[in-house]
């Protein structure tokens, strides 16, 4: 049963999410991520009107509202649980071990819907998202959050976050504000762009037939030293299907996936797209052509699925700066502000109450 957390959790509880928070940050300060000081330097120095990580995630709680115990962005979803066997093409580009010829590798994940309202309903047009953390030898880990949008809709954090509050829905109308959103899009040519090519790519039928991608570049370095810049992809194997055309059930994205890994695995291919050097690494709004190199990597095989509950991906801060060797961050400003507001979302939720999450799974118990 969901605990409602109406209740502060008891000491020993409150002290064991202490522990996991603090393991939480110093996992993602001490495996290569980008601090709240690079993401400072990003947005300018720090004064009242500066962008700073907590401001960030200030108005993720003024736009959804404060739901304690849940994520600030994608607060809904669901655990999984693989393995990913990597095909060797990969390791031409990256010494990452992960991609070593027959490597298999452990893998917790979690699929979710954009938005800090952990009991939305499901609409096919929200954004999905596809997190994954790979376990690898001698405690490295390689942590990364996609989507299944074709590019970002913002260059910089403050564009985000003000596009965040410019498409905020008003109380009277359910919709934004019309003068605020057309102000912001006047300022911001490259998200009308990056909407334009969203519009050109139609979500799926669900998370299962859903491609998702890295957005963000990364520098992959292989055993003899060459660098190359790289955008990965999770493209699904399953047959793709087109998004039901009017409203779905409220949990019916979660609830055919669960389905469906109950009845069996799902897989998905991992593409690496190398980039030539025209090509930005700083700028996830603008894509690389389609005409670039790509490497199958391997498979991501998943098996199972479960609640929201302690010890699986709930308690994972999926910043995607935290890289094994051979892969490391780009110069783009997203990354550096995700790390940051990523760290602020997880020691902010581990510190309230329990909260295991609204979307059932048959046969799991929340706690």
């Amino acid at each position: 049963m969901e605990n409602e957390g109406l209740q502060p959790p008891a000491a020993p509880a409150r002290e064991l999410r202490r522990r996991t928070a603090l393991l939480g940050i110093g996992a993602v300060a001490g495996i290569g991520a980008v601090d709240v000081g690079a993401f400072a330097y990003v947005s300018g120095r720090v004064t009242p009107d500066r962008l700073t990580p907590g401001r960030l995630a200030d108005g993720f709680e003024t736009v959804f509202g404060k739901h304690p115990g849940f994520r600030r962005n994608h607060a809904k979803g669901v655990s999984v649980a693989g393995e990913f066997v990597a095909g060797g093409a990969g390791a031409a580009v990256s010494e990452a071990v992960v991609f070593e010829e027959g490597r298999r590798t452990p893998v917790t994940g979690r699929f979710s819907l954009s938005g800090g309202v952990p009991d939305v309903a499901d609409a096919t047009k929200t954004v999905r998202g596809m997190a994954l953390r790979f376990d690898l030898p001698d405690g490295e880990q390689w942590r990364t959050a996609m989507v299944n949008l074709p590019v970002f809709q913002d260059r910089t954090p403050q564009g985000f976050y003000d596009r965040m509050l410019a498409f905020r829905a008003v109380p009277d109308t359910g919709e934004p504000d019309p003068e605020k959103k057309a102000a912001f899009l006047a300022e911001h040519p490259e998200t009308v762009r990056a909407m334009k090519l969203a519009k050109k790519h139609p979500p799926t039928s669900g998370f299962a037939d859903s491609t998702f991608n890295s957005l963000n570049a990364f520098h992959f370095t292989n055993s003899s030293g060459s660098s190359v810049p790289v955008r990965w992809s999770m493209v699904a194997l399953q047959p793709v299907r087109a998004a039901a055309k009017g409203p779905i059930g409220r949990n019916e994205l979660f609830e055919t996936l669960i389905g469906a890994l109950t009845d069996g695995p799902l897989r998905w291919r991992l593409m690496l797209t190398i980039g030539s050097p025209e090509d930005p690494v700083d700028d996830a709004t603008t894509p690389w052509p389609d005409s670039r190199r790509k490497l199958d990597a391997g498979v991501l095989t998943l098996t199972a699925v479960h609640t929201g509950a302690s010890g699986n991906a709930r308690d994972i801060n999926f910043d995607p700066t935290v890289l094994p060797r051979g892969i490391k961050a780009s110069s783009d400003p997203l990354l550096s502000a995700r790390s940051s507001v990523y760290a602020q979302s997880f020691a902010r939720r581990t510190g309230e109450p329990d909260r295991t999450g609204t979307v059932k799974v048959a046969g799991k118990r929340d706690d």
